[in-house]
């Protein structure tokens, strides 16, 4: 058997607890995963998967600055308490 080397990372336990699902749901630990990307780091002699920021559109981006405006200033906005007192609302709306 090839001699092995240890290697101590850190990370968030819930990640760790996702990630295990998921590999064990593809028949591999933590240890083979990080070995199968690191033989594919040297292989491609790269990162071998893109790694992007993620981009919003002009309407996601609208939508979370509309939803921090209400989570700061809540008072300024009308809340409901259930699906019916919505509905009743709309119906009782006579601009729409």
């Amino acid at each position: 058997m090839a001699k092995t080397d240890t290697l101590n990372i850190r990370i968030e336990p819930e990640l760790k607890k996702e990630v295990e699902g998921t590999l064990n749901d593809l028949g591999m630990n933590i240890a083979e995963a990080v070995t199968i990307f690191l033989k594919q780091v040297v292989l491609t002699d790269s990162i071998p998967f893109t790694i992007k920021k993620p981009k919003f559109s002009d309407d996601m981006l609208e939508a979370i600055a509309e939803a921090d405006e209400i989570l700061k200033n809540p008072d300024k906005y009308k809340s409901y308490n259930n699906l019916g007192e919505i509905l009743e609302d709309i119906n009782n709306d006579e601009t729409i």
